[in-house]
């Protein structure tokens, strides 16, 4: 919060760690000195600065290790949150820190403390880069975003002093970022709080409304909730149970969600209150359920075990919905007392940077583990992280099997690819398709609770582009790019060396291991700081080959001066040994045609792409436009387009050259005209399937005449492969002529024969 110099009319207020001391109750004698000495400190550090609110600073870091000690964190938890803003906002090293407190303190303040030293674009990326911090830092321990949590809870509990646009700001925040992971980590009275609190800045007006509303509901409905609540504690006994009942409101925002949601009114809404049962052992609490299923009619597809099935947050319980004898529906949350303590307390329940990890079930180890896995989608751009975690974040889940029976958790509307790279990263990679409940389904098929997932793989497989449009997980969606990012490098930097080679040998040179290229002092003059660089930006098409190629041949040894010294970067002055030879040569290359050119085998990846308006396949007479950032695109020599701009900008064109062996397949068009008749469509398939080529895509337009138009995109390896399928279609009794389209507007030429150029 922002803060400011306590004016001198103002009074003092006394702040005293009393209060702090009484909640810090469990910890031993020698552990609260240390929490008074962190204190004082504190209180030293924040001398003289106050809140908006005008109380004194030093209130804001006693209320946090507060809420804190509700949680019942040690002590060196509680430290680190009296201390959180020390660094940040005091001057105080961290190294001041540890050694005065020692360094699991400074850890954990340093986890907490933002990068304001840092210059970033604009607020959105400093955002998103202290949050990336922050949740790095609580991978490692669970304590830092457990005290975030509390900062952040006590700064909505005051924001009311700040300005309304920075309230929405916050609150806004809170509510994508905070909210759901005080959610994710089973901290429910701290979610339900967050999410209040941000109605109220977000949305005043209808806050107060609602509330009134609410309360005018709560003041009618008394009875009946007594009566019910009657009902239940007569019924319980019946069964041999002795339990805890307690009655439970509906917070504020999931009212409003739901109104919106469903298009409802408030008058509509009649789930506003529901009850919790706590019981001593597990069996009690499925006996529990039988006894309320005995007193009221269950509403059906409204249960839900959680605890056969827990959530990832380690909270487990049964929620069944059943109608009161009015018609009303009202809700059960069924659990024992040790499942309540989790479903309150989430991770804070039990640490697991403890010492001692004995008490540490599974299920709190879950959660833990969620945190860890924030590290593997990690991104260069603090935005993109930023997005990969709120994705991540939203609560609803499915459960699903794998073959061998063990269920994983994922977020509803996942897909196989996500479970596959929940499985592991090189199975994800390496998927081709899913059998799910033995049968097989595309790879965009949203999965649902119950559903067993078998998936298929492919050594030689590689993850598609298109699978981001419907992955749902941040592990996936970040696995698929770093995969996508390092394939176009490797790729591009592959292609890149076989361009700048063959360039430096078409103007004289040896080759990239020529001894006379001057590699430092060219990347004096280029972005590129290594040949890596320079031959990805080259693979691209952000640098032309030939032109690197005369560059580095062309570049001096600088001859420095006595005012420059010896570490003055190069100028140009004479010509490196045997370069001027070289460079005549290459000279005579910008007026003449290369005789030479780029060899294309397919290897290329996404640095090589293929012409639609020409669709050029291996054996064609081709050339290749080099273009800025998205590589070489190659046309056919014939193509209009070639034609018209190759003139224009020769240098970024080239001759193409088809490798041998190939490794890619390629896209072309075929028209084929046939008697309209019973099964032509088969019998057309039949004969480009016998020449091992693949449809892509087919349409049939009929004609008059008693015969149609099949129009066909395949799939073949070479001219050669498609002037086979060619002549095993025109072979087929009932096809009248078939043809290869050489245009994107699909022309029929003349005749048969001018399918090749």
């Amino acid at each position: 919060m922002a803060k400011g110099l306590t004016s001198p009319e103002q009074p003092v207020q006394v702040i005293s760690v009393g209060p702090l001391l009484e909640k810090a109750s469990y910890l031993s004698e020698p552990e609260k000195t240390r929490l008074v000495e962190s204190f004082r400190f504190s209180d030293a550090a924040h001398l003289g600065q106050s809140r908006q609110s005008g109380d004194p600073y030093i209130s804001h870091p006693l209320a946090v290790a507060e809420i804190c000690c509700g949680w019942q964190l040690d002590v060196d938890a509680l430290m680190a949150a009296l201390l959180h803003d020390t660094v940040e906002d005091c001057g105080i090293e961290s190294n001041d820190i540890q050694e005065k407190f020692g360094s699991t303190v400074a850890m954990l303040v340093d986890g907490l403390t933002k990068l304001d030293q840092v210059s970033f674009k604009n607020r959105e990326e400093a955002q998103a880069e202290n949050f990336r911090k922050m949740l790095l830092s609580m991978a490692d321990d669970v304590r830092v975003i457990l005290i975030k949590l509390a900062d952040r809870l006590h700064n909505m509990r005051t924001l009311e002093a700040t300005s309304a646009a920075k309230q929405r700001r916050i609150a806004q925040e809170t509510l994508d970022i905070y909210a759901p992971i005080a959610h994710r980590l089973g901290l429910n009275e701290v979610f339900r709080e967050f999410e209040d609190l941000c109605f109220e800045s977000l949305y005043p007006i209808r806050s107060r409304v609602l509330r009134k509303a609410l309360n005018a509901a709560k003041g009618n409905r008394r009875e009946m909730v007594g009566r019910l609540e009657n009902l239940v504690r007569e019924q319980l006994p019946k069964f041999g149970l002795q339990a805890e009942i307690s009655g439970r409101e509906k917070s504020l925002f999931s009212i409003y969600r739901k109104m919106q949601e469903k298009h409802l009114s408030f008058a509509e809404v009649l789930d506003l209150y529901g009850f919790r049962i706590h019981v001593n052992s597990i069996p009690e609490c499925y006996l529990a359920l039988g006894a309320m299923h005995a007193l009221f009619k269950p509403a059906p597809g409204r249960f839900k075990d959680y605890i056969a099935l827990p959530k990832s947050n380690g909270y487990q319980s049964l929620h069944t919905v059943v109608l009161s004898d009015i018609g009303t529906p009202l809700e059960f949350q069924i659990r024992t007392h040790d499942m309540h303590h989790v479903a309150e307390a989430g991770v804070a329940a039990h640490w697991l940077y403890k010492e001692q990890a004995e008490g540490v079930t599974p299920l709190q180890r879950k959660a833990h583990e969620w945190m860890q896995s924030l590290l593997s989608v990690q991104s260069r751009d603090p935005k993109e992280f930023l997005d990969h975690i709120k994705i991540d974040l939203f609560p609803d889940v499915i459960y699903v099997f794998t073959p061998k029976g063990e269920i994983r958790e994922l977020p509803k509307g996942s897909t196989p690819v996500d479970f596959a790279y929940m499985v592991h990263s090189d199975v994800g990679n390496r998927c081709t398709g899913v059998l799910v409940n033995n049968d097989v389904k595309p790879l965009d098929t949203e999965l649902r609770n119950g559903d067993m997932v078998r998936i298929i793989t492919q050594p030689s497989a590689t993850p598609h582009p298109g699978w981001l449009g419907f992955v749902k997980t941040a592990r996936a969606r970040a696995q698929i790019r770093h995969h996508l990012k390092t394939s176009t490098r490797e790729r591009s930097i592959a292609f890149g060396r076989r361009l700048l080679d063959a360039a430096l040998k078409d103007i004289g040179g040896q080759g990239l291991d020529d001894p006379r290229l001057n590699w430092s002092a060219f990347f004096h003059e280029i972005p590129a700081n290594d040949q890596e660089e320079l031959l990805e930006s080259i693979g691209l098409g952000h640098m032309l080959a030939n032109v690197a190629a005369r560059r580095l041949f062309g570049l001096v040894e600088a001859e420095p001066t006595q005012e420059e010294g010896a570490s003055s970067s190069p100028r140009r002055g004479k010509l490196l040994p045997g370069a001027a030879q070289a460079l005549m040569v290459s000279m005579e290359h910008l007026t003449q045609p290369q005789s030479s050119g780029i060899t294309v085998n397919g290897s290329e990846g996404t640095a090589v792409q293929y012409a639609s308006c020409c669709f050029p396949i291996a054996g064609d007479n081709a050339c290749g436009h080099m273009r800025g950032g998205a590589g070489l695109l190659v046309h056919r020599h014939s193509c209009g387009f070639a034609r018209r701009q190759r003139p224009k900008d020769p240098l970024r064109w080239a001759n193409i050259i088809w490798g041998d062996p190939l490794y890619r397949t390629f896209q072309t068009q075929l028209h084929i005209e046939a008697k309209d008749s019973p099964g032509v469509l088969a019998k057309v398939a039949a004969a480009i399937s016998a020449c091992e080529a693949n449809i892509n895509d087919l349409s049939i337009e009929p004609h008059g005449g008693g015969f149609a138009v099949l129009k066909l995109s395949l799939e073949v390896r070479s001219r050669l492969h498609l002037a086979d399928v060619l002549r095993r279609v025109r072979q087929t009794a009932v096809v009248l002529k078939a043809w290869r389209v050489l245009r994107s507007d699909h022309k029929s030429p003349s005749s048969p024969q001018s399918s090749f150029d």
